[in-house]
């Protein structure tokens, strides 16, 4: 039995399900958070809250645990690295470094030969003069962002130039794929050449947050090997500990790019909780922890759909399920527009 006990940074729907997880394997967490009504409250044995450069925060949650990891990668890079002096952080804080900021994970992704949409750097409005051949594009902010934040679809220079745009955070424009569909892989990397990893995953957006994923996913099986190729050579080239998510495109012509990297748990894997006899959030926990590998089995096909926003009154009101539902409510606090409050897997 272990005698471990856990940080998670970060405390919304990724940090509670860790916090699940680790219960389950007899790892204790404390969550370290931000925001004073971060639900992962609910679900873990200790809980600080500050802001993440608050230093005797820091001292704090360091003092509590024997080691960190940490629910999403907007975390700034310092506190990891100054956590890391004292206590194992992992993914160690390098990966977070890299993935925060598009333009260095673009580059790095194409160092490996690992096909990605043509991307590049707009430093200055005077660039834009040059990229009409990246048009319709994707502006996004180099760092920051997600859920479709800090993102602009822009279709020609005119549309550019009318933005608003502060040009001293830097910008990235990626062109857009003629879009056949999107898939992620989800991998857990134990140590070199160790790995479990998932089925691709099928995933649909709407309004640039996810809505919808499924396994299988509708794919060829050139795609289905390719895919989990480049994502086992992404983890390698990284050394990563724990879990990750390749986001893919695949093109009309059946081409598939990467599209980012999330060095964490993932949203399109919440569906292996039920679909696996270990999921996401447990092999990411026996990573980190140094636990017992454990060959994954998939015990059924899964759909899953995230519920946005007010979405989630209807099934809190819903008395029973049917067997093959499983309903996860985040019990956040406040109910907003597009904000995830919740998911349901049905097993298929």
């Amino acid at each position: 039995m272990s005698e471990l006990t856990l940080g998670i940074i970060g405390g919304g729907q990724l940090g509670s399900m860790l916090a699940i997880a680790a219960k389950k394997l007899n790892v204790k967490t404390v969550v370290f958070c931000d925001d004073i009504d971060a639900p992962a409250q609910n679900f873990c044995n200790q809980f600080v809250t500050g802001s993440y450069d608050n230093k005797e925060k820091i001292s704090e949650f360091i003092n509590l645990v024997n080691l960190v990891t940490y629910e999403f990668e907007n975390i700034p890079y310092e506190t990891l690295n100054e956590i890391n002096k004292f206590k194992p952080v992992l993914p160690k804080p390098s990966v977070n470094r890299l993935i925060q900021h598009r333009l260095a994970e673009k580059d790095f992704v194409n160092k490996l030969n690992i096909r990605t949409t043509r991307y590049v750097s707009i430093e200055k409005k005077s660039d834009i003069d040059a990229l009409e051949d990246f048009l319709p594009g994707i502006l996004k902010t180099t760092t920051l962002g997600y859920d479709g934040k800090g993102q602009y679809q822009i279709k020609s220079a005119n549309e550019l130039y009318s933005l608003n745009i502060d040009f001293s955070k830097g910008y990235i424009l990626e062109k857009l794929v003629k879009l056949k569909k999107e898939i992620s892989i989800i991998i857990t990397r134990f140590s070199n050449n160790k790995y479990e990893i998932y089925d691709p995953i099928e995933n649909t957006h709407e309004d640039q947050i996810l809505k919808y994923s499924k396994i299988p996913a509708e794919i060829n099986e050139k795609i289905f090997n390719q895919s989990k190729e480049w994502a086992m050579l992404i983890a390698e080239e990284l050394k990563y500990i724990g879990t990750l998510c390749v986001e893919f495109f695949i093109d009309r012509n059946d081409n598939l790019y990467v599209n980012e990297i999330a060095p964490r748990v993932h949203n399109s894997g919440h569906l292996t909780i039920n679909a696996f006899n270990v999921s996401q959030f447990e092999n990411h926990i026996r990573a980190v922890c140094g636990l017992e590998q454990i060959p994954l089995i998939k015990i059924s096909n899964a759909k899953m759909m995230n519920l946005l926003g007010d979405q989630i009154t209807h099934f809190r009101n819903i008395k029973k399920f049917n067997d093959n539902e499983f309903f996860f409510d985040y019990l956040k606090k406040e109910v907003k527009e597009k904000r995830k409050m919740g998911h349901i897997t049905t097993l298929i």
